[in-house]
């Protein structure tokens, strides 16, 4: 728990009480009081008897009681100046008082911690069943996690911006991944679209991109029914920002429900991918395409095949259109007009693309 918070809880109830109070570490170290030059003084007096009694105890001029732990062991100590009586109930209130919110704050972060070893893979399965239930945590709710990429990430507080937008830390967690991924595994509808969570995703790169003038990449994991399946919610939301690096370029948003054929080009074994190139292109190489007919293709395919909508997208003549058509076939032995040909043609390009991120020699 943050010294911070601790010190903060006691400056609300510095007013209400008219005796110093102070919380100990177990080493006896002061670590908040309502008088902050004594903050990091040492306790006179040794405090383990203390933290083992379940009652307040004087020692050094002054009345302690336990702050008990989630665990039951006690790890701080209350300390308020004076043996008396009006002491010894001030310092038992005090002790409920910061225990209480101790507990609320470290149930917390225990569960954002829980959630971050689940999507990490670092708990075994066993162990996810008995800390859901040691953390009243809901088991079977409909999640889905979303993946936040800032890749010139400088300021912290973006987390903290992340975590604003979702105030209810009951269901949604935000949690730090690594130094440029924060991941929001977020409580759905069990019949959730995927494109309510795209304009979720939208919501949020707006808001980062808004206070920090930095664009996020959001990848979006598929929706999952327990928290067993979170681990796999997460890796998806990472294949879709890397298939997205590859394939989409221009998208800031992608969703593992719609990469599409992309997807499975990403599986594939790069070796398998560069063979299928050179059997799809016996003739030439893609490479001696040159980018006016690559564009040309790029519309074609946009077009739907259609050769008088392509050429008037295009602001050519369509004989003009069927010759540069006619010069892709006998350099590539594929005839774009034919569906069966435009879509090795298609799946070729894709391929190169991929390979060209994910460079093998072959």
């Amino acid at each position: 728990m943050s010294n911070r918070l601790f010190q903060g809880l006691i400056n609300q109830m510095r007013d209400s009480i008219e005796r110093n109070v102070g919380v100990l570490d177990e080493k006896g170290t002061m670590i908040a009081n309502s008088d902050p030059e004594r903050i990091s003084e040492p306790f006179p007096a040794e405090i383990s008897a203390v933290l083992a009694s379940n009652i307040p105890v004087v020692a050094g001029g002054a009345t302690l009681c336990a702050l008990g732990g989630q665990s039951g062991a006690a790890e701080y100590a209350v300390v308020v100046d004076g043996t008396d009586e009006v002491a010894g109930r001030y310092a038992a209130l005090c002790a409920l008082t910061l225990g209480s919110v101790e507990q609320f704050f470290g149930e917390r972060y225990d569960r954002a911690n829980f959630i971050k070893n689940v999507i990490l893979d670092n708990i075994l399965p066993g162990d996810i069943f008995l800390k859901t239930r040691e953390l009243h945590f809901n088991n079977e709710a409909p999640r889905a996690v979303l993946l936040i990429r800032i890749s010139d990430l400088r300021d912290v507080s973006v987390f903290e911006t992340v975590q604003a937008l979702f105030p209810d830390k009951t269901k949604d967690f935000v949690v730090n991944v690594s130094e440029t991924d924060i991941a929001l595994v977020k409580e759905v509808r069990s019949n959730q679209d995927p494109r309510d969570l795209e304009k979720l995703a939208r919501s949020i790169a707006d808001a980062v991109s808004t206070e920090y003038y930095s664009q996020p990449m959001i990848g979006i994991g598929s929706t999952v029914m327990t928290v067993q399946e979170l681990a796999n919610s997460y890796k998806e939301a990472q294949v879709s920002l890397e298939v997205g690096k590859v394939f989409d370029t221009e998208k800031k948003i992608i969703s593992y429900d719609y990469l599409g054929i992309a997807r499975l080009i990403y599986q594939l074994p790069k070796r398998l991918c560069g063979m299928f190139l050179q059997e799809v292109f016996k003739r030439g190489t893609i490479d001696s395409l040159d980018q006016e007919t690559l564009f040309t293709i790029q519309k074609f395919f946009e077009n739907n095949l259609n050769v008088s909508e392509t050429s008037r997208k295009l602001f050519v003549h369509r004989n003009t259109l069927v010759y540069r058509l006619e010069k892709i076939k006998k350099l590539t032995g594929l005839d774009l007009r034919e569906f069966d040909d435009a879509i090795v043609f298609k799946v070729a390009l894709m391929v190169k693309k991929y390979l060209d991120a994910r460079p093998v020699k072959y």
